[in-house]
């Protein structure tokens, strides 16, 4: 489907800067335009490939003011990265969603199932389980007994929802994410680790976005919650009991140990630790491979390094380390130096002088 510049400007309440009638079918980086193509400018970096892309149309910010002669025709926004990420969303839900289900797939006979639902290849579905309308479940996914899909909910092959746990309405798990497996809970006695059983639940509620290979364990009693809106990214580690409230977004490879409740619009970047039983307040911001083992009481707080601290004393504190080897040396040629001082003052002691 073709979008003349006219069409979105007005999608995306933009001023034209050329041709209005010019017209694009899909996507490309500014920096690997193609005639046909819409693109987008926000960073002053990129600048210089405005002049040369080949992409039809470029979405810019109001105060972009080129300097030379741009061969694309413009459309200024506020924001122009939110506008083309409103764009890719509409080019995105236009596209016919697939529907029906495919004769291998195994569906128990006490499963309930909705409307305008395509369910894959090989999926999985278990007694008394629930999938909502308009769902969709890619090859390979397996929904466990009694768990229960909200509509609209899209399941990426190898997914799995373990049995009796809920996934809230539009969410997405990507390729080989685990809902509900079983919580890290062992005993250790005498002969090893005994087992605990985790009897408990995993919760998505509505809007969750879960990454491809990210684990969400199950409750040993109770729930872990996952809060409506909640974005996470690969290879995410969400331990039992966890709660994780609205809005928050995590990077790959974050590991939030068991029992730990994290507040709303908190972000935390790769590889951010955090220990268990701790209590994360509103809008913490964690930056990568932070560690945090204590909870964090004030909310809105910026936090680095390990164990976290404010990022400006942290980077101080960095900038010393660099120099420690140099003051080893020194310290320790100022220690050699003091024992001779001490050594000659006390010869000199004995000697009466």
């Amino acid at each position: 489907m073709e979008f003349s510049a006219q069409m979105i400007a007005g999608l995306v309440g933009g001023t034209i800067a050329g041709d209005p009638q010019v017209s694009v079918s899909d996507f490309a980086k500014i920096e690997e335009g193609r005639p046909g193509c819409i693109s987008f400018l926000a960073n002053d970096k990129y600048e210089h490939y405005i002049y040369t892309t080949e992409s039809s149309i470029v979405l810019v910010n109001d105060s972009f003011e080129p300097k030379q002669e741009v061969k694309a025709t413009l459309i200024k926004v506020p924001n122009a990265r939110e506008a083309v990420a409103s764009l890719i969303n509409i080019y995105v839900s236009m596209k016919p969603k697939p529907k029906g289900i495919d004769s291998t797939a195994f569906i128990d006979p006490t499963a309930t199932i909705g409307k305008d639902v395509y369910i894959g290849p090989f999926v999985a579905i278990g007694a008394k389980a629930v999938i909502g309308d308009g769902c969709v479940l890619h090859p390979h996914v397996t929904v466990g007994a009694g768990a229960v899909i909200g509509k609209d909910t899209e399941m990426y092959p190898n997914s799995v929802v373990y049995h009796g746990c809920k996934v809230g309405e539009r969410c997405i798990l990507h390729a080989g994410s685990v809902i509900g497996a079983d919580g890290f809970g062992f005993e250790p006695t005498e002969d090893g680790y005994k087992k605990i059983a985790q009897i408990g639940i995993a919760v998505l509620e509505d809007d969750v976005e879960i990454g491809a290979n990210t684990c969400v364990d199950r409750a040993v009693m109770g729930e872990t919650i996952i809060r409506k809106g909640v974005k996470i990214d690969n290879l995410v580690q969400i331990g039992h009991n966890c709660e994780i409230s609205s809005h928050t977004v995590m990077s790959a490879q974050v590991g939030v140990a068991g029992s730990t409740k994290i507040g709303e619009w908190c972000m935390f970047g790769g590889q951010v630790g955090i220990a268990g039983h701790a209590t994360i307040a509103d809008r913490t911001m964690a930056g990568a491979q932070s560690g945090i083992p204590n909870s964090v009481k004030k909310p809105n707080q910026e936090l680095m390094g390990t164990p976290a601290i404010d990022p400006r004393v942290w980077w101080k504190a960095q900038a010393v380390v660099k120099q420690l080897p140099d003051m080893w040396t020194s310290m320790n040629r100022m220690k050699k130096e003091i024992e001779e001082l001490k050594a000659r003052l006390h010869e000199l002691g004995s000697n009466g002088e």
